[in-house]
């Protein structure tokens, strides 16, 4: 399966963006999916999953409340839904599927890791 994060952007503090990750592929609605974010020499970071069947969602306590992850398996697509957007969510936002089963916040379990898309929120 092939994902393809987009919806990046440049934004003000305090304003929203909607990311999103499209698949291709026919196992993608039967894993689950998490949202990370990496700067520029820190490692890849935790910011969001959600099971296949979209029942249940995980959050970095960072983006608590502020997200909100989805998905349309019908359209073979995951959002991350980003309001109140603070400097330090500046990022590359890359998502990728669940390939070892476990804890959803470990990232060693993903693979198909996708381009990602910057997003950068000016303070």
């Amino acid at each position: 399966v092939q994902l393809q994060a987009s919806g990046g952007g440049l934004v003000q503090a305090g304003d929203s963006l909607r990311l999103s990750c499209a698949a291709s592929g026919r196992t993608f609605s039967s894993s689950a999916v998490g949202w990370f974010r990496q700067v520029p020499e820190k490692e890849r970071e935790f910011v969001a999953a959600i099971t296949s069947n979209g029942n249940y969602v995980y959050y970095a306590d960072s983006v608590e409340g502020r997200f909100t992850i989805s998905r349309d398996n019908a359209k073979n697509t995951v959002f991350l839904q980003m309001n109140n957007l603070r400097p330090e969510d500046t990022a590359l936002y890359s998502c990728a599927r669940q390939a070892r089963s476990g804890s959803l916040y470990d990232t060693f379990r993903y693979d198909s890791w996708g381009r990602g898309t910057q997003v950068t929120v000016s303070s």
